[in-house]
């Protein structure tokens, strides 16, 4: 008796290292994010510090795992608070949090991850725009810009929602997410285009039983609690694709 075949999933490459960054004894090397691998999901760099300095007051809308491999950091809050990391530590930085690095000693280096991936408009820096910036917002300027330009003004956005999953979610005062959260990159799907809604609903819903509602979101609201609003095309839901006729943003 002979065992049927069964595809395996193989690794695969995906990308390779790339230098964003080469400025007055600071490198960085992304492995794997929105530069080195075209994706959005998190990122992975390596990064050298050469010379003793610091960096401006950082809040990220992201989470960020900081592995230091050689030297140490100091990382600075704002209620004068001093964390060293030393060679060998990993810290955390949550989405949200304010903070400021330093780098007392040079011949640092370090590995950051960061979910969702790095990219400028996610890392806001109390700074005029330096030269690394300008050369992180050239290799990721296209979202960088569409988010800041085009839709600047934009401040209502609009969620499909199987209403009994966000009775739920009331009743018991837990966060929401919707069921493809995780499948759909750690994004909540939205519009700021009402009208689209029954477009959307009739292409991707029709096989979900059950009423439905419309949460009306706040887009200001949302990036005070750290939740960051990301403009792109239309992208798939869980196994569903988007239509080939669209060409929203």
């Amino acid at each position: 008796m002979t065992q049927p075949h069964i595809e395996q999933a193989m690794p695969k490459i995906v990308g390779k290292s790339v230098r964003v960054v080469d400025h007055e004894g600071l490198t960085i090397d992304e492995c794997a994010g929105n530069v080195a691998t075209q994706q959005d999901t998190l990122s992975i760099a390596r990064v050298r510090v050469e010379s003793p300095t610091s960096e401006p007051w950082l809040t990220l809308h992201y989470d960020e795992w900081i592995c230091v491999t050689k030297g140490f950091i100091e990382l600075h809050s704002p209620e004068g608070g001093i964390l060293t990391v030393k060679e060998g530590e990993t810290v955390f930085v949550a989405k949200g949090e304010r903070f400021r690095p330093i780098f007392p000693q040079g011949g640092v280096e370090y590995i950051p991850v960061c979910l969702p991936a790095f990219r400028p408009d996610r890392c806001i820096r109390e700074e005029e725009l330096g030269e690394v910036s300008k050369k992180l917002t050239e290799l990721h300027g296209t979202q960088a810009e569409i988010n800041r330009a085009d839709y600047a003004d934009v401040e209502k956005l609009y969620h499909m929602c199987q209403k009994a999953l966000w009775e739920e979610c009331v009743a018991e005062k837990k966060a929401y997410f919707p069921p493809t959260f995780e499948k759909d990159g750690m994004f909540t799907h939205a519009t700021a285009v009402a009208e689209r809604l029954i477009t959307t609903a009739n292409h991707f819903y029709t096989d979900v039983q059950g009423d439905w509602v419309c949460l009306e979101l706040s887009r200001s609201a949302l990036f005070r609690l750290g939740i960051d609003t990301v403009f792109e095309e239309a992208k798939p839901v869980g196994e569903t694709d988007t239509s080939d006729s669209w060409d929203w943003v």
